[in-house]
């Protein structure tokens, strides 16, 4: 899915910094994304698998590069955010972007749910990043996504602090970590 440019609650432009974060234990984290754009902050909260998603994808465009891709500048055209200062803070319901070839960048957008009844318009971002910039969030969503509960051997289910009774063992085994 993807949103029409003039749809967009919030434009960004070229972000000078990008960061996922993740708060609480295994099991019961929450997840967002840290956009800063001029005077504009956004908190962009994601599902765990959203962040696996961003993460996946764009590590493989990023090692997709050709050596010449990766000696070319990257520079987003799209200027910083110029309005007032703000703070934007929404639940990502949809995530979508693409590699640009021409600016050797990524331009991404990321979408809430509106409220029909009362007529509120979804929030939504967009922004641009570099190809370095690209690179650190995939590692950085990659490694937060990892560090999450160990999957069972048997049935990929994650296994809790305290166990796990397996479905595939018919709940006769109970596996723990550690």
């Amino acid at each position: 899915m993807s949103m029409e440019p003039g749809s967009i609650t919030y434009p960004l432009g070229a972000l000078s910094r990008i960061e996922a974060e993740t708060f609480g234990e295994p099991g019961r984290r929450t997840f967002r994304l840290v956009l800063q754009s001029g005077r504009a902050t956004s908190h962009v909260w994601l599902e765990k698998e959203q962040l696996f998603q961003l993460g996946a994808g764009l590590k493989e465009a990023v090692d997709r590069q050709t050596d010449s891709d990766r000696e070319k500048d990257s520079s987003p055209t799209a200027p910083s955010w110029a309005g007032d200062e703000t703070l934007i803070e929404f639940k990502a319901r949809v995530l979508s972007g693409r590699q640009d070839e021409d600016t050797n960048s990524f331009y991404l957008q990321a979408q809430g749910d509106g409220d029909e009844q009362s007529g509120e318009e979804a929030p939504s971002v967009s922004f641009w990043i570099t190809v370095d910039q690209a690179s650190v969030l995939a590692d950085e969503s990659l490694r937060i996504c990892a560090a999450g509960r160990p999957p069972c051997f048997l049935c990929g289910l994650p296994i809790d602090p305290n166990g796990h009774v397996c479905p595939r063992a018919n709940g006769h085994a109970v596996f723990e970590t550690g």
